[in-house]
């Protein structure tokens, strides 16, 4: 199955951009986990960290202030009002 393509945004850049084989966080609903092939999906994110496994390496980690997550057809977009990426 082909990677995700996802996009981490901070409201002020774009933190990172690349092909994962999945990506978890934390929404309003609890414990998010995608990967390749999920449903379409749009969830408000809590105050958390959201990891992502990406395709060439080895699992990143940012702390995230709420946001939002979108999934449509294997692109994982995740926005958030502050990003704090020092493992990026």
């Amino acid at each position: 199955m082909a990677p995700l393509d996802v996009q981490l945004v901070a409201a002020d850049r774009l933190v990172w951009e690349g092909e994962a084989n999945g990506v978890s966080a934390r929404t309003t609903e609890g414990e998010l986990g995608i990967l390749p092939g999920h449903a379409p999906l749009l969830s408000v994110l809590v105050d958390g960290e959201v990891r992502i496994d990406p395709a060439d390496g080895q699992r990143r980690v940012a702390k995230i202030d709420g946001g939002f997550v979108s999934v449509d057809n294997d692109k994982v977009t995740v926005v958030a009002e502050t990003v704090d990426a020092s493992d990026f």
